[in-house]
């Protein structure tokens, strides 16, 4: 009998007994991507500028760098509050765990003058490269030589613009402006069409943390912070496909204006979250919208989910990347990116009593042509049916007037 052409190839047994075999699977496993990481950028009283920090875990952790939450002085000595250290202790005690910060400063890297939005965007372009970020907020942002809604829409439009990039795969969390009316808040929201931000309404009253501050004083901050923070929470606690909704706000003892079941009406179904309070309940959390006029990206956990699915699986098939475009990448690729939805179905993500009512994965000569193909294109279809949130809660009442047999 011939030797084989590989001898080297063939297991070598000697002695009798039980031998285990390791054997490569051909399916590559998609791990899920971190999806509450967040990001602040702000006015600082002190620390680093052009350049983001080192990720922080703790509210001391800021302070060491950034220093703490007494007011600002700009040049002019004009005393500002400093909403990004405030910010960053309602973030780390609503559940917030790992916060990057991009201090803003003036063109001249100090705190010369109120910002501007350039000034903004040049800290939200230091945040590009982190690819872990996925929730970014500006807290109490305004720019210069503005007031009203108009103070805070050159920000919005920043962090819009920051979130919706190609492959950004991030969320942003907007503030009105302190002091704002229903009315102005919803002429602020319809300035909006975008499935990559939500809207909070109103500012989170708290004790007035000043040491010279009075018995009971209170001051107003912006809800960002605390919101980032309970998005973190929620995402490690439930999941990114629970909405961050009907959830308590630590630290909140009121809030800028009272939200009524009239006003609630009102604001809802434009997209604008409100935070309320109720007795026996304390202050919560009161919606789930983003601020897209698509029925279909209505809620912030399907946009967020979404976000993180498309971010997974981009991420967990880079390995695709050069291998030759045929049958067997091909199913390599549809297996990885089962196996992945199948687990996410399995933890409660997806809808469905069976996987194929859940996702389906395609990628074959039905999702390419042979155009696409040529130029090196690989096309999978995905789909999911994710789970939307239980905001109206409806039951049935009856009551019998006449009891059987009477």
């Amino acid at each position: 009998m011939p030797p084989p052409d590989n001898p080297d190839a063939s297991p070598k047994f000697i002695a009798p007994g039980v031998y285990i075999e390791e054997i490569p699977s051909r399916t590559r496993p998609i791990t899920g991507v971190a999806t509450s990481i967040t990001a602040f950028v702000g006015l600082a009283s002190d620390g680093p500028v052009n350049q983001v920090s080192e990720p922080f875990a703790s509210y001391t952790d800021f302070k060491a760098s950034y220093g703490d939450a007494s007011l600002i002085t700009l040049a002019d000595q004009t005393q500002v509050r400093n909403y990004l250290a405030l910010a960053v202790q309602a973030f780390f005690e609503n559940g917030g765990t790992k916060l990057y910060i991009s201090r803003v400063t003036a063109a001249d890297g100090t705190n010369s003058a109120q910002p501007v939005a350039d000034d903004y965007g040049r800290a939200l372009k230091l945040l590009e490269p982190i690819t872990e970020i996925a929730i970014v907020a500006a807290p109490g942002a305004t720019v210069a030589n503005a007031s009203g809604i108009a103070s805070v829409t050159p920000v919005h439009a920043a962090l819009i613009a920051h979130a919706e990039r190609q492959s950004a795969y991030r969320f942003a969390v907007l503030d009105p402006p302190q002091g704002c009316s229903v009315a102005d808040v919803q002429s602020l929201r319809a300035q909006y069409d975008t499935r990559s931000a939500a809207l909070y309404y109103p500012w989170v009253n708290v004790p007035d943390p000043s040491p010279a501050a009075g018995a009971g004083a209170q001051i107003s901050l912006p809800p960002s912070g605390f919101l980032c923070g309970i998005y973190a929470q929620n995402d490690n606690a439930r999941g990114v496909f629970k909405a961050p909704a009907n959830i308590a706000i630590k630290g909140a003892i009121g809030f800028e204006t009272t939200i009524n079941d009239q006003i609630n009406d009102v604001l809802n179904p434009l997209g604008i979250n409100c935070l309320r309070s109720f007795p026996g309940r304390g202050n919560l959390v009161w919606g789930a919208r983003t601020l897209s006029s698509d029925p279909e990206w209505k809620y912030v956990n399907v946009s967020r989910y979404l976000l993180y699915l498309e971010q997974s699986i981009d991420e967990g098939t880079q390995w695709a990347v050069f291998e030759p475009n045929a049958q067997n990448l091909w199913t390599a690729v549809q297996s990885s990116v089962s196996s992945f939805l199948y687990n996410e179905w399995r933890s409660g993500a997806l809808l469905g009593t069976k996987p194929e009512q859940a996702y389906l994965v395609k990628c074959d000569r039905t999702t390419m042509t042979q155009n696409d193909i040529d130029n090196g294109q690989l096309i999978c279809l995905v789909g999911v049916a994710v789970i939307q949130p239980a905001e109206f809660v409806i039951f049935q009442i009856s009551q019998l007037t006449k009891l059987p047999g009477s």
